[in-house]
């Protein structure tokens, strides 16, 4: 009797033995590497909801832009259509190539089928059109201010800054400080003090340049983390906001906003069921609302907070 119980403690002994190993061993696994701190996955809710969609009807859409007066213009693969601040449809027309990008300034609207800029009046008559201006050009993006108009051609990675009468003032990217475009997202945009803000996107960043085309500021690093760009070229679209920036990511789909410094501040959409390799063109005007056309639906999604 006492040799079987002594048996019995020893086995018992054993096994507390080996449970002990297991568990310093899963628990060994958990412990964060000597100064290094263990990561959490918080999730960042969205502080923004969806608060109206417009599909227009005339085709897959693939820009958007917004007048200060709340007009929204789209451009598609064979159309561009306005609508009024009730988003009731002003005017439709359509084109003979697909429009690439859309912007509007002031009482002028800028349209492009990546080769050349046409200058369209609020009630979409033709003003000018101006370019081509390089073989090969992809215009992905156009922005304007009181001076200058600045397209964006991913086919030969530059910028075309022009005078608001179409003359070539300068070509950005072609010496100095180039662009590394990889796929054909190349987005800018010119504040009223002629400070130029491009997505560099090879090199997941937004620069600041002049007018020489200089790099005066950049911000933006590789990475899935709130304050960074994913994947190999983003941030694939912007737009400028009271706020800082309003961004979209191809990849990993979302849209945020991030400081004039380009601190991460908030996510206007990142929990969605968005295409994650097409991103949404963004427009904004006084940042309270954002607008977000999204090729994949042939819908405008618009934005505010909650």
């Amino acid at each position: 009797m006492n040799k079987r119980f002594a048996t019995i403690i020893t086995i018992l002994i054993l096994l507390l033995f080996v449970a002990y190993i297991v568990i310093d061993l899963v628990t060994d696994r958990e412990k964060p590497a000597p100064g290094t701190k263990k990561e959490t996955n918080v999730e960042q809710s969205d502080n923004w909801i969806v608060t109206g969609i417009v599909k227009p009807d005339a085709g897959r859409v693939r820009a958007v832009a917004i007048t200060s007066a709340g007009e929204l213009v789209i451009g598609g693969e064979s159309f561009i259509v306005a609508y009024d601040n009730q988003k009731s449809l002003i005017w439709k027309k359509k084109t003979d190539k697909p429009v690439t990008a859309v912007s509007a300034s002031r009482d002028t609207i800028l349209m492009t089928d990546g080769e050349t800029v046409t200058l369209l009046s609020m009630k979409g008559e033709r003003i000018s059109e101006y370019g081509p201006f390089e073989d090969n050009a992809i215009i992905t993006s156009l922005a304007s201010n009181d001076r200058y108009i600045v397209a964006a051609d991913a086919g030969n990675r530059i910028l075309v800054l022009l005078d608001k009468r179409g003359r070539v003032k300068n070509i950005i990217g072609k010496s100095g400080e180039p662009f590394i475009i990889p796929s054909p997202y190349f987005d800018v945009a010119i504040d009223r003090n002629n400070n130029i803000f491009v997505a560099n996107t090879g090199q997941r960043r937004i620069e600041r340049r002049d007018t020489e085309g200089r790099v005066i500021s950049f911000f933006g690093t590789a990475g899935t983390a709130a304050e960074s760009f994913c994947g190999c070229c983003n941030p694939a679209h912007f737009a400028l906001i009271p706020q800082g920036f309003v961004t979209a990511e191809k990849g990993l789909n979302r849209i945020k906003i991030m400081t004039p410094e380009g601190k991460f501040s908030e996510y206007i959409s990142s929990r969605n069921n968005f295409t994650p390799n097409i991103p949404l063109d963004l427009a904004a005007y006084d940042g309270k609302l954002i607008y977000a056309a999204n090729p994949a639906d042939s819908s405008v999604y618009i934005f505010r907070r909650k």
